[in-house]
């Protein structure tokens, strides 16, 4: 599976290479970057999946709660009728 990357990494490697660093040195630089930039930082999908499923975790919730509502309110009614 190709994944694609977060930055413009051979921009990366030429400018650290502008810098004083080996060819070796910034392709090393670059991979361990884009490693920890993969692994640690949400893209604008993963906060959109992310927005979903706290959707439906609130409808859910809402749902719940309506239904202990209507429970609730009935068997407080059937008690009122009871006294």
């Amino acid at each position: 599976m190709a994944t694609t990357s977060l930055f413009d990494t051979p921009a990366y490697v030429k400018k650290l290479q502008e810098a004083g660093f080996t060819a070796q040195q910034a392709e090393a630089q670059v991979e361990a970057l884009s490693a920890a930039v993969q692994e640690n930082l949400a893209t604008k999908q993963d906060i959109e999946m992310l927005r979903h499923d706290i959707e439906l975790a609130r409808r859910d919730i809402i749902i719940w709660l309506g239904g202990m509502i209507v429970v609730a309110t009935t068997a407080l009614g059937l008690l009122m009728k009871l006294l």
